[in-house]
């Protein structure tokens, strides 16, 4: 069936465009049930899924695993995890476990300085607006106030700004940087209201003031790049009790010293590295409600902050102790948006024990920390597919409509064999071909 043209569409009431979707696939009853059974009975809950996006049709779930028994900064944290991949919450798991006998994480919040920037175009020269800082800061402060008195009394607020001329960019390209603090919201909505009155006022001062500058705004908006906002975890332990199957301790420790020297250095491997660490990162970002794709851009900015990309880990023998470390920029919240609205998120937040956005950013940069250690300690050792394809291995047992006979059959059959699609498959095939 052709798929046509829709006019109109977002004025539709939601169950409309269930309907006009659904009519245009062929298979209208069958994707009107999926879509509508996708959707809880309760119909305030309902209702409030349905605000969350435009255009919305229902809802697509992922499971939500939890990787018990982190040891962070002698607390400890049971952590929710929105994935569809097990070996994820699997290798996360198993990494607390590992470490929690040896004193755990430490993480330590390095600063919570969020930034935005107005970019402008002015003809007026750089010492111009250097001698107007006063008089603008005091245009700043009376037009932002009613925005800022809210967040000014939680801690927050704007912090500094200053106006840099980058004729590299453009001969008349000017950058205005202003600093925030948000205290425990992600504070987009706050920043980006701010850079905009801001802007505002930047251009009616200067043009008031110097009318032939022909002053003008390009855009206003928060960069998903906060070097002021980072977190460092790390763990550490004598090299004597780095034990694991496939390699003794020293020459584990060397080989994970190898392995982030690597990543460090080669950007195939670096690419590779830093998405097994947002592996981790990205499901307890949507299992809170925060923002995993500004998540995702920050850290791999950071990554590239020197002009090469890296990985994201350290780690380092000296004398008889190994030490592993990440630090990479959050801007996270705890309080306003999704975090607050959805059911689920909020749930989580409990079971985290309701912390600060601040704590927040001290667990996930463990959790990415040890998504990192298992994945290394797997790949340095015997090996990533042995494990991960034994976790895939429910998936693909799925797919081929197993019975659970034939689910106990394979999954000891491959305990001590090679899993792979095509090695599943054969094997039921032989089952089924034998009557067993």
């Amino acid at each position: 069936m052709s798929v046509q043209f829709i006019d109109n569409f977002s004025a539709q009431t939601t169950e409309s465009k269930r309907q006009i979707i659904a009519t245009q696939t062929g298979e209208t009853d069958k994707i009107l049930t999926t879509l509508e059974q996708s959707l809880p009975d309760d119909p305030a809950i309902r209702q409030r899924f349905e605000s969350f996006s435009e255009n919305n049709l229902g809802l697509y779930s992922l499971p939500m695993g939890v990787a018990p028994n982190f040891l962070i900064n002698g607390k400890i944290y049971h952590i929710p995890m929105v994935t569809e991949e097990s070996s994820v919450v699997a290798a996360a798991s198993s990494s607390a476990k590992y470490w929690y006998s040896r004193g755990g994480f430490t993480s330590v919040v390095n600063g919570r300085e969020k930034n935005g920037q107005v970019h402008f175009l002015s003809k007026a020269p750089q010492a111009w607006f250097d001698a107007a800082i006063r008089e603008l800061g005091h245009r700043f402060t009376d037009e932002l106030r009613p925005h800022v008195e809210a967040m000014e009394a939680r801690g927050g607020g704007v912090k500094t700004w200053k106006i840099e001329h980058r004729p590299e960019v453009m001969p008349h390209y000017y950058r205005l940087d202003v600093t925030f603090g948000t205290a425990d919201a992600m504070g987009a909505n706050f920043i980006n209201t701010c850079l905009e009155v801001m802007g505002r006022t930047l251009v009616a001062y200067t043009m008031e003031v110097n009318p032939d500058s022909d002053t003008c705004v390009v855009m206003a908006i928060l960069s998903n790049f906060n070097p002021g906002s980072t977190v460092t975890a790390s763990v550490s332990c004598p090299v004597d009790r780095m034990t694991t199957k496939g390699a003794e301790p020293r020459d584990f420790a060397e080989r994970l010293v190898m392995a982030t020297r690597i990543a460090r250095c080669d950007i195939h491997r670096a690419a590779t590295h830093n998405k097994g660490i947002m592996n981790g990162i990205d499901a307890l970002m949507i299992a809170t409600g925060n923002d995993f794709r500004a998540i995702e851009a920050g850290a791999h900015a950071w990554a590239a902050r020197d002009g090469q990309y890296r990985g994201l880990t350290e780690a380092r023998i000296e004398g008889d102790l190994f030490h592993f470390s990440l630090t990479l920029p959050l801007t996270l919240g705890t309080v306003g948006g999704l975090t607050s609205l959805h059911p689920v998120a909020g749930a989580v937040l409990q079971i985290l024990g309701n912390p600060s956005a601040e704590e927040l950013m001290q667990i996930t940069a463990a959790l990415g920390l040890a998504q990192n250690f298992t994945a290394l300690r797997a790949l340095t050792t015997l090996g990533i597919q042995k494990g991960h394809m034994r976790m895939h291995l429910g998936n693909i047992l799925i797919g081929l409509n197993a019975t659970r006979d034939e689910h106990d059959k394979v999954t000891e059959w491959f305990n001590n064999n090679t899993v792979s699609l095509a090695a599943v498959r054969a094997f039921i095939e032989n089952l089924r071909q034998n009557g067993q």
